[in-house]
């Protein structure tokens, strides 16, 4: 039933816990027998051999596990399908692809740091999607812990209404377990590994701070609710149940916060965790329908999350797998497809066989029969699928929204160690590539090497690393490259023309084209200025691919241009010679030669860097910063070290954490990411 499932993701900056949290639940919930620890490289949702040896989260995990709980007066089982996601900045990737097909998500703090830098970049990519979150703050054990400080902090940097459904017993060591302030009562664990729950009174010391926080949380209510700001006026009893009822539509709304705490590696705080996804976080039909753009129609129409609907669904994730090939990750909007069924890919126009249906459990499938509306499953078969690809029939022509990815921002160049293994090498980079959407491959026209483009120095080193180990292909890396830009600064324009003969018939085109700067972030844009029946629509559409061709050419170093305006002023056609290839090529050329005169420019990537050092080597960093061209926007201190946020041009920054390490004896982190293009200096 689709009131009783659940598809949830896990999301924080690296190392706030996310992995470990996702452990708890699927052995609280049965689907493992042993909890997978990080740190032993035992996680079974970090199951590639590189997170296992770094301990970080690389790509996202799904999994399926199942939870029984009261709701609505009875007890119910849930299906809750998890998507587990990497912290770090260089796969922010896999976070954007999981939330694109969520219906909510838990964000996990760091009760030490709070609102960390990716802390904000994966609620921006939430509020994007528009996914309800509920939030939980981790590692109350750890020195320095303060929850209430970072339900502050989330106030203030994530611009939204936090509010709290639990408040700790004790902080740090002391830490004890938590108050549940719908409940009213002290929660402890214990047990081995914390699989049982006492539930008490709340101690007479304790009682007048869970009085005050329960009061805020009715107040925070009251706001949304008038079933409550009703009872609470009379001074009547407000039921557990209408608390939760009611919190659950503020949160399907996006209007309030909740946030629960604990400490996952001490087994304490994941249970009512579980809990809260059922209870708070919508079912796939209580989110608002999917948005399709019907193709033959040009207009957008909804899709009502219905079984009996026309199949449609979106492939969010491409996985290679040895034997079975692509393993395509599909989130089904509507309808339902079956193991063997016929279906239609709507972007390429190709049909295509679902052979088996799978459901993930990390690396792990079970089979199934069907994948229905609202799931999350595999389809094995489909050859030409790539990610953000729409699955549907061939008599429904419409396309889910696809994701954005952001421009891969370093490249370096990969050469093979023996000629006999050029061919493999390029299979692998073409399997990777339609693993992850911001790694690029291409060939340099000048030198003949492969080069390779990523988010990072962490993303590229992961993915030669892969290459190496996983499959089998001795390369050569060179130095990391800086993926520069090219644009204007004035205004230009230039009529050109062009003539060939070509197979004894003539090829002739002449236009004007007029060249302008556009702000900052606003991209290329092409208009065509000529009045309709000037020129037949092909020949139109020729012009239109040639500047857009030009724009990825470059114009002096062959870098692709950004931010400029062009527009074809006038056109010269003549039905005898005038041809599709004329007009394609005139547009290219006069594109190069009216971006020679509006003075062009080299524009190099400017990162936003944030650092957390220690108190006593943050002079240390803020040089090291200075030295390598940066500029420090702001510096905050917090308790124990201070955070500092500064630009810096991405070509300097290579290197950047061994030159950290060393200054502040490995005890500084930093994290980038890419922020503009500027005039290269």
């Amino acid at each position: 039933m689709l009131k009783n499932m659940r598809n949830t993701g896990i999301m924080a900056h690296i190392d706030a816990g996310k992995t470990t949290t996702t452990e708890r639940i699927l052995f609280y919930t049965g689907k493992s027998h042993k909890i997978g620890e990080v740190d032993d490289g035992e996680a079974i949702m970090d199951w590639m051999e590189q997170e296992q040896e770094r301990g970080i989260t690389i790509q996202s995990a799904a999994t399926t596990t199942y939870w029984q709980r009261e709701f609505n007066g009875k007890r119910e089982k849930f299906q809750i399908n998890i998507i587990d996601t990497p912290g770090h900045v260089d796969f922010t990737a896999e976070v954007e692809r999981s939330l694109r097909v969520l219906d909510g998500a838990i964000a996990i703090f760091d009760a030490v740091r709070a609102v960390e830098p990716q802390t904000e970049t994966v609620w921006r990519q939430a509020e994007r999607y528009k996914v309800p979150v509920i939030g939980y703050v981790n590692k109350m054990d750890r020195l320095g812990a303060d929850f209430f400080s970072v339900i502050e902090n989330i106030r203030t940097k994530l611009n939204t209404n936090p509010v709290a459904v639990q408040i700790p017993i004790g902080r740090e060591a002391a830490f004890e377990g938590v108050i549940d302030l719908i409940l009213m009562k002290e929660l402890r664990w214990t047990g081995g590994e914390g699989e049982q729950i006492e539930t008490l009174e709340i101690s007479a010391e304790r009682a007048a701070l869970a009085a005050e926080w329960r009061e805020k949380l009715i107040d925070a209510l009251s706001e949304t609710s008038d079933a409550i700001t009703e009872l609470y006026l009379n001074g009547k009893e407000i039921p557990a149940a209408l608390i939760r009822s009611e919190l659950r539509a503020a949160v399907c709304e996006r209007r309030l916060f909740p946030l629960l705490t604990g400490a996952s590696r001490r087994n304490m705080g994941v249970q009512p965790l579980i809990d809260a996804i059922v209870d708070y976080l919508p079912a796939p039909d209580e989110v608002p329908p999917a948005q399709a753009f019907h193709l033959k129609k040009e207009e957008t129409i909804p899709v009502p999350c219905d079984e009996s609907g026309s199949p449609l669904g979106l492939v969010f994730k491409i996985q290679n797998d040895r034997e079975a090939g692509s393993l395509c990750y599909i989130r089904m909007y509507s309808g339902k497809f079956a193991q063997g069924s016929a279906c239609f890919n709507v972007g390429k126009k190709k049909r295509e066989r679902i052979n088996r249906i799978l459901r993930p459990h990390s690396n792990k499938f079970e089979p199934m029969e069907a994948l229905c509306a609202g799931d999350i499953g595999v389809f094995i078969g489909l050859k030409l699928a790539q990610t953000g690809d729409t699955i549907g029939m061939e008599g429904l022509p419409v396309a889910l929204e696809k994701m954005r990815f952001p421009e891969p921002v370093i490249s370096v160049s990969i050469e093979p160690s023996t000629l006999s293994e050029r061919d493999k090498l390029k299979e692998t980079l073409d399997i990777l590539s339609r693993e992850d959407p911001t790694f690029t491959t291409r060939e340099s026209e000048e030198t003949g090497q492969i080069i390779i483009s990523g988010m990072g120095e962490l993303h590229l080193d992961v993915l030669v690393t892969r290459i190496k180990n996983e499959y089998k292909v001795e390369a050569n890396v060179g130095n990391p490259q800086v993926t520069y830009r090219e644009s204007i600064e004035s205004n230009a324009e230039h009529s050109g023309s062009f003539s060939r003969v070509i197979a004894g018939k003539e090829n002739s085109a002449a236009l004007v084209l007029r060249l302008e700067p556009q702000e900052r972030g606003c991209g290329n844009k092409y208009v065509c200025a000529v009045r309709p029946g000037k020129a037949p629509p092909e020949i139109l559409e020729a012009v239109r691919r040639g500047v857009e061709g030009a724009f990825a050419g470059g114009i002096a170093l062959g870098y692709p241009c950004i931010d400029i305006l062009a527009t074809l002023c006038e056109i010269q056609y003549n039905e005898l010679n005038g041809t599709e290839f004329a007009f394609e090529a005139c547009a290219s050329l006069t594109f190069d030669e009216a971006a020679k005169k509006a003075r062009p420019v080299l524009l190099e990537p400017i990162m936003a860097v944030d650092l957390n050092s220690p108190k006593e080597f943050v002079g240390d960093v803020l040089s090291l910063v200075t030295q390598r061209g940066g500029q420090v926007q702001s510096m905050e201190s917090k308790t124990g070290y201070d955070e500092v946020k500064a630009l810096a041009p991405m070509e300097k920054m290579f290197g950047f954490m061994t030159s950290l390490r060393s200054v502040s004896q490995g005890r500084a982190s930093f994290s980038m990411l890419f922020s503009h293009f500027e005039k290269k200096g």
